[in-house]
């Protein structure tokens, strides 16, 4: 008795409330039909700091043709400094085109001031950091979502090190004809070795540095663009070494760079040595000769001659793996 009478209690408590409800929202909901509500204007903001791109370009008239071919300038892509909404990511608001503001700031101030440069953004006097703050606030999404703690980043490499917006010598925006000549200011060794005797063919213009490496951050090691460790990235195009394989071999496994450069070297297929040298280098106890191969063994060895003019790989060509049941030892 006394659970059903909490029970009833609770009823009338439910019901008077929505009484009620029903009673305050009967007036509103005939006063104003949900046919004839009227959507309220989109909200102004005032937009007095800035004065438009052409003010800026009566005074940088140098700056006008780089900024008519630049990507910044593509009034269809939204986004862009001089499409109808300006930056989505702050600017999204202001229903105005910002331009060369987008980047540099409002510009009334400067220009009131007489071109007082304390009055506007100077993208190449600022720090690397506060420069690729300006960048990001529209460069934030695929390629560039993961530049924040980035190699580049975090050794104070900046947006403006490898792109210029106004004095572009190749695409997209660099500082010099292609990647290899950007990434080689810094990068000299890695870039030196494309011009060995086997290398990737980046030289010829069949491949470029971002073709593996994404300079803007990536979740792998070295930037590279996929995967979460060199040989699971290597196998995105060498398909037919990733396995799984019944018999595999260690280095393989590990890292494809145990043996190989993929930058290039003066042997071939990439190696690092050369074969024997390559093999013994792990493989020093073997039925077959242990030490280094040189001229002594060669001379006073009677088992020394099975690599003569030949190497280990004539027998045991399955060396990325084999799914053979007897294919242990990685033979052909």
């Amino acid at each position: 008795m006394h659970c059903s009478g909490k029970t009833l209690v609770r009823a009338g408590l439910v019901a008077a409330l929505g009484a009620a409800w029903l009673a305050s929202a009967a007036p509103a909901s005939a006063a104003t039909p949900r046919q004839e509500a009227v959507k309220s204007p989109p909200i102004e903001v005032s937009h007095g700091g800035y004065v438009g791109a052409e003010t800026c370009l009566t005074c940088h008239e140098d700056r006008s043709p780089a900024l008519k071919s630049s990507p910044h300038s593509r009034a269809f892509r939204p986004g862009s400094p001089v499409a109808s909404f300006g930056c989505q990511k702050c600017h999204a608001e202001t229903k105005a085109n910002l331009g060369c503001e987008a980047c540099h700031g409002p510009g009334k101030a400067h220009v009131d001031g007489g071109g007082d440069k304390t009055k506007i953004r100077i993208i190449s006097s600022m720090s690397a950091a506060d420069a690729g703050e300006i960048c990001s606030s529209c460069h934030f999404r695929s390629k560039h979502a993961l530049w924040a703690g980035s190699q580049h980043q975090q050794r104070s490499v900046g947006c403006a090190t490898c792109h210029s917006v106004h004095a572009s010598q190749g695409t997209p925006l660099l500082k010099a004809a292609n990647e290899a000549g950007l990434c080689s200011k810094c990068h000299k060794a890695v870039v030196n070795k494309q011009k060995q005797f086997t290398h990737m063919p980046v030289r010829e213009g069949a491949m470029s540095c971002s073709s593996c490496h994404n300079v803007h951050g990536t979740g792998n090691v070295r930037l590279l663009k996929a995967g979460g460790s060199t040989s699971e990235f290597c196998v995105t195009c060498h398909s037919e070494k990733r396995g799984p394989f019944l018999w595999e071999h260690a280095p393989v496994t590990e890292d494809c760079l145990t043996c190989h450069d993929p930058h290039g070297t003066n042997n071939e297929r990439m190696l690092k040595t050369k074969v024997p040298f390559i093999c013994q280098r792990c493989h020093v106890t073997s039925r077959h000769p242990p030490t280094v191969y040189e001229g002594f063994t060669l001379q006073n060895s009677s088992s020394a001659n099975r690599l003569a003019g030949r190497g280990c790989v004539v027998c045991h060509q399955r060396l990325h793996g084999s799914n053979s049941p007897s294919g242990k030892a990685f033979l052909r």
